[in-house]
């Protein structure tokens, strides 16, 4: 079973794949969100070529020569794109089987845990903690993400006084039964990060994520051997050698590969299979609802070391206007703070026509 075809459906934020073979099989996947227009020439350019006429099932292989074929290019894009081709393979082969995809490596649907999470910085610790319970009070949700300092803000907050504000209001609106993280973006030098980890431990905050530049590990392992909360990170990073570096000298308490970033499915496995053999728990990054969630889900719901929770984006179509109508139906529903998995082959999606139609289209075929 050959890869004949590979197709792109994009908008500026999302690109859709279809991956086609010769004998009529399909599988649809998703390249990372965010200059997906400029993904999807990646994809034609330096995966497709490599992958046409290659096994189909065979997706250890193409993930692992691909970047050896584009040694030259190794950073966040080629990732991006071979996530697109990673995934769809996934679907189809999920599809073949007649199973979901968690299912193809050892897992089984079922219900997950989320935390609500929050991406916003431009609201007050008032109005964002009044916010939190009103979703909690209408979904469920036991446990909350929301913002601190500044991204990549070189400790100077987002505005003066915001960190130390919003955590204990939005802890005094929660009360002391809902979990409570927070994500500060690569926002602190390493003590600035010590000083305001500790006051997340006295307001009973269990996650503090990416609390200094994520690309300086070092600075990040301070703020872990320092403080008793979980640090956590890497989110942003695509490459593996550098997971087991991460993971090896322990700069964080609990590892979060994006599926899509990180290039695909096939790697975020190996991520989390690295961390579980460091005894690390994955709590993986995923702040929007096109198919990264849906990814993340089938991920938790296979790996043995799955953290606590599901990342459930909160922020709707006022915010992300481009997450409007990517599927026939939604996958992800929320009641009493968890989202289901359901048991359909594939990633148990289907993208809108409507959608595709209006999308830049654009084909790669074998020869």
């Amino acid at each position: 079973m050959k890869i004949s075809r590979i197709e792109t459906f994009t908008n500026e934020f999302v690109c859709f794949v279809r991956v086609r073979t010769d004998d009529g099989a399909e599988g649809w996947g998703q390249a990372a969100p965010y200059c997906a227009d400029i993904t999807a020439q990646v994809i034609h350019r330096q995966v497709a070529p490599h992958a046409l006429g290659r096994d189909a099932l065979d997706i250890r292989a193409l993930v692992d020569i691909i970047p050896e074929r584009e040694h030259k290019f190794p950073g966040s894009y080629l990732s991006r794109a071979l996530g697109g081709l990673d995934s769809a393979l996934w679907d189809l082969r999920g599809k073949l089987e007649d199973k979901p995809v968690c299912a193809l490596v050892g897992g089984s649907p079922g219900r997950l845990r989320t935390y609500a999470s929050s991406m916003r910085r431009d609201i007050s610790p008032a109005d964002e903690a009044a916010r939190l319970a009103r979703l909690r009070d209408e979904y469920g949700y036991t446990a909350f993400k929301f913002r601190v300092g500044a991204e990549c803000g070189r400790d100077v907050d987002e505005w003066p006084g915001r960190t130390e504000a919003i955590v204990p209001a939005v802890r005094a609106a929660l009360g002391d039964d809902v979990d409570l993280l927070v994500d500060a973006n690569s926002g602190f030098s390493p003590q600035r990060a010590i000083d305001v980890g500790r006051m997340l431990e006295a307001n009973g905050v269990g996650h503090f994520e990416e609390p200094c530049p994520y690309w300086e590990l070092e600075q990040t392992r301070r703020v872990t051997e320092a403080l008793d909360i979980d640090v956590t990170g890497g989110e942003q990073d695509c490459h593996l050698w550098n997971w087991r570096r991460m993971i090896d000298m322990r700069a964080v308490d609990v590892v979060q590969p994006d599926v899509c970033y990180v290039g695909g499915f096939t790697r975020a496995l190996e991520v989390a299979a690295m961390a579980h053999a460091a005894d690390l728990p994955c709590t993986p990054h995923c702040a929007n609802l096109s198919m990264v969630t849906l990814f993340t889900m089938h991920l938790l719901r296979a790996v043995p070391n799955a953290g606590k929770y599901l990342e459930f984006s909160i922020e709707g179509t006022d915010y992300y206007p481009w997450q409007e109508g990517l599927f026939v139906e939604s996958p992800y529903e929320v009641n009493d703070g968890h989202v289901t998995l359901a048991d359909a082959p594939g990633w148990g999606v289907t993208v809108s026509e409507a959608w595709l139609d209006d999308a830049d289209y654009a084909v790669s075929e074998a020869g």
